[in-house]
């Protein structure tokens, strides 16, 4: 079936790529969709983060940011209200209405996937909170939309720039999607704007990330100095982020960290 696989490993390395990442995929969307039930108010970063380890073990994974060069403090990254992404598990407790976005790299058979979602703590907050969740997703949605063999990584960029655009929401560009594999980040990078018909050619057997990111004021962001990770956004506003692995088949997309 993915014989048009010609540039990254032979036919027979494809399909252990695929069978792990599709494995690992369907771990990490079950965690994840189980992790958005168990969050609620009064419980902290830290508390999450030990339920994360615990459960990607449990469940068969590794922990992806274990593996990292750099030491991060934990096994997902919990970023609250003004932080976009890269925000370490703190104990700070969540208070209901806050914009949580849980972004995490899950390693399985020596394959990454990569995913994440925001949400508000408690199912109640600002509506334009609500509305910019709302929008991003659909971000997402129209960027995986542009995805077959063949198609520019422009067109995705394109894709996500538009909808944001339209909901009138700030485009992060300096924090981009990426190729991922036996490597976390992996050529090429995905980014959330682009222009149709430009950027790296897909082809089948390519797996890619697309991670819109948005703000509900300006786009200009800063690394915290305290935390030394945690990206957030200098006007104070609300950020948002949205995440999932996605592999090039012959007939277009398969998004590979649903649930099941």
């Amino acid at each position: 079936m993915y014989k048009k696989f010609i540039q990254r490993g032979t036919e027979v390395e494809l399909q252990q790529k695929i069978a792990a990442m599709r494995k690992g995929g369907r771990i990490l969307g079950n965690l994840l969709r189980d992790l958005k039930a168990y969050v609620r108010p009064g419980m902290t970063g830290k508390e999450v983060d030990a339920w994360v380890r615990r459960e990607t073990v449990k469940r068969g994974g590794k922990v992806a940011y274990d593996y990292l060069e750099e030491d991060f403090p934990g096994a997902i990254c919990i970023s609250v209200n003004d932080e976009i992404v890269h925000g370490i598990p703190t104990d700070y407790a969540f208070e209901e209405g806050d914009k949580v976005s849980f972004d995490m790299d899950l390693l399985y058979d020596g394959y990454y996937t990569d995913a994440g979602f925001t949400m508000l703590v408690g199912g109640k907050g600002s509506p334009a909170v609500k509305q910019m969740i709302k929008t991003t997703e659909a971000a997402l949605a129209a960027g995986i939309n542009e995805v077959r063999a063949g198609a520019k990584i422009g067109d995705i960029g394109y894709a996500v720039e538009k909808v944001l655009r339209k909901g009138k929401l700030g485009v992060i560009e300096n924090y981009v999607g990426h190729g991922i594999g036996k490597e976390m980040h992996e050529s090429p990078e995905v980014p959330n704007y682009g222009v149709r018909g430009h950027g790296y050619t897909l082809k089948v057997g390519d797996t890619i990330c697309i991670e819109p990111m948005a703000s509900l004021g300006k786009a200009a962001n800063y690394v915290d100095p305290e935390s030394g990770w945690a990206v957030k956004l200098k006007d104070g506003s609300i950020g948002c982020y949205c995440e999932h692995t996605i592999l090039v088949t012959e007939d277009g997309a398969e998004i590979l960290t649903l649930a099941d």
